[in-house]
């Protein structure tokens, strides 16, 4: 039998103990059995000698070990260019857990993918506002609840814009925050809700959330002398664009839900509005933030913003019941009222005026319950406008609505300007 000659590697067949000893001879029982005579095996019988020989090779033709090395040290260094921690290849140190999630600063490969996937979980949260990776976790466990399609999605979006931030050199601080991260979520989710689900949609995920990464750096550049936040404007960009875009492409496919283009039509009161019907609707307003109309996922929704921010829960709850009771007042049917259309817009604005862009108090509480009460009206203004070409409005009435008495609060001496905290 054939044994290597370099003992001294650790793939040769003399380092396994259990099958041979110290020299690589055979063990010590077998041998005086059959010393005169060498060893025979049926034809066809795996022999574990021959295996150590052949990975022996191997190693020694390819440098497999070096190449292994190679490969590894690569992707540490492309870890290392992200802004993460680099390659020592040992175990996580720095890093313990606060309120928010992980906090410090980790060291080896796997303190660089803890940051990055606290990194990817609070772009989650930043959704509504909340820079916590748990709250963030409870947000996509009720999108999987729902759906796990608009799960995958929304982790495939944050991911890639979050990703594609930290390769362009964005800020670490605010990629840690996840400041990069929620408009891919938002983008990933919308256009697997809008565009027939396949291997093409998936790749539009990923690129949709790259360019929306970008045309957040452009847009935070663009509003830094106005000391606006960008909020989800580049997420209702970029997604209008891809849909705008399948009119062309005859290899994406709409889902059905994009709203049928044409003038729009005068509507009417419909449907017998209940209290059951109220409650459902002020509920899935929150749910509707991630299009989700379900119940059991907007409690998880409300369940982590909660323990992310009471007073951003308490915001998001007035913001849904009041444009809840604005459109009911107005007229609207009772489908849409159920389904949270009219108050998942009015939920985010309520947040950013009271919890977020505001300092907290009796005034901003007022103001940010008008935004809410406001920002129907601009909803329904903008189904209307949209709707004419076919297309969704999306969060854009929350964003034109937050803008401008973002802009009024720089004016008005009751009110103090926005944080200097760009989104």
């Amino acid at each position: 039998m054939f044994w290597p000659s370099r003992p001294s590697s650790p793939l040769s067949c003399s380092s396994w103990s259990g099958r041979s000893g110290a020299s690589g001879a055979r063990p010590a029982g077998r041998a005086a059995a059959s010393s005169d005579r060498p060893e025979r095996r049926p034809r066809g019988a795996f022999s574990f000698e021959a295996a150590c020989c052949a990975a022996h090779c191997l190693k020694a033709g390819f440098g497999l070990n070096g190449r292994i090395g190679i490969w590894r040290r690569r992707g540490m260094n492309i870890i290392g260019r992200f802004g993460l921690p680099s390659a020592s290849g040992a175990p996580a140190t720095g890093l313990h857990l606060s309120p928010s999630g992980l906090a410090g600063q980790g060291t080896g490969w796997l303190g660089g993918v803890a940051m990055l996937a606290d990194s990817v979980l609070r772009g989650m949260g930043q959704v509504m506002f909340q820079n916590n990776s748990y709250a963030g976790l409870l947000f996509l466990l009720g999108i999987a609840v729902n759906s796990p399609l608009f799960a995958a999605a929304a982790l495939a979006g944050t991911v890639t814009s979050t990703l594609a931030a930290l390769l362009l050199g964005a800020d670490r601080q605010m990629v840690r925050a996840g400041l990069f991260g929620f408009n891919g979520a938002l983008v990933g989710i919308a256009l697997l809700y809008f565009l027939a689900p396949n291997p093409l949609t998936w790749l539009c995920v990923i690129l949709a959330a790259s360019c929306a990464t970008v045309l957040m750096a452009a847009m935070m550049t663009l509003f830094r002398g106005w000391d606006l936040p960008v909020l989800t404007a580049p997420f209702v960009l970029v997604a209008l664009s891809f849909f705008m875009a399948t009119a062309r492409f005859g290899r994406i496919e709409a889902s059905g839900l994009l709203p049928t283009a044409g003038l729009p039509v005068k509507a009417g009161p419909q449907g017998v509005v209940t209290a059951a019907s109220l409650g459902q609707g002020a509920l899935e307003g929150i749910g509707q933030v991630f299009f989700q109309g379900h119940m059991v996922s907007s409690a998880i929704f409300g369940a982590g913003l909660l323990i992310a921010s009471r007073r951003a829960f308490v915001m998001a709850v007035a913001g849904t019941l009041t444009g809840l009771l604005i459109a009911w007042a107005m007229g609207a049917s009772e489908v849409s009222m159920r389904a949270g259309a009219f108050g998942f817009n009015s939920v985010l604005t309520a947040i950013a005026l009271g919890a977020v862009f505001l300092p907290p108090g009796p005034r901003a509480t007022i103001y940010a319950i008008f935004g809410a009460a406001v920002t129907p009206f601009v909803a329904a203004a903008a189904a209307a406008t949209m709707g004419t070409f076919g297309l969704p409005a999306m969060t854009l009435p929350f964003v034109l609505t937050s803008w401008v008495l973002l802009l009024a609060a720089q004016s008005l001496p009751g009110l103090t300007a926005p944080a200097a905290v760009r989104r």
